[in-house]
């Protein structure tokens, strides 16, 4: 079965939502994101600003101001929300493991 888009975040989705709880352009975007994850994830401009529109038209994030040719985006209350759904997501499939690794 196919997935939807946005049914579920890969982790370069999840990361680049996540570091948008505050204004930021796309290099510091891949800049923050590899901070935060110590190099684990990595973002490539190409995956970014594929991503970004996306996200925009999605309503996820909005483009908050546009300066020396950089656009600055921001994380909205639906970004926020599909945020918090996806870690729930993700606990769901924690907790499922801890069940399971107890009968292994």
């Amino acid at each position: 079965m196919a997935r939807k888009e946005f049914e579920t975040l890969t982790p370069q989705m999840f990361y680049i939502l996540l570091v948008l709880n505050q204004p930021m352009h796309g290099y510091d975007i891949m800049q923050k994101v590899a901070q935060i994850t110590n190099d684990e994830i990595q973002i490539g401009a190409g995956t970014l600003y594929t991503l970004l529109p996306r996200f925009e038209k999605e309503c996820y994030i909005k483009l908050i101001k546009e300066e020396n040719k950089r656009k600055i985006y921001q994380l909205t209350p639906l970004g926020k929300k599909k945020l918090l759904m996806e870690k729930e997501r993700m606990l769901k499939q924690i907790n499922l493991f801890n069940q399971i690794k107890h009968k292994m």
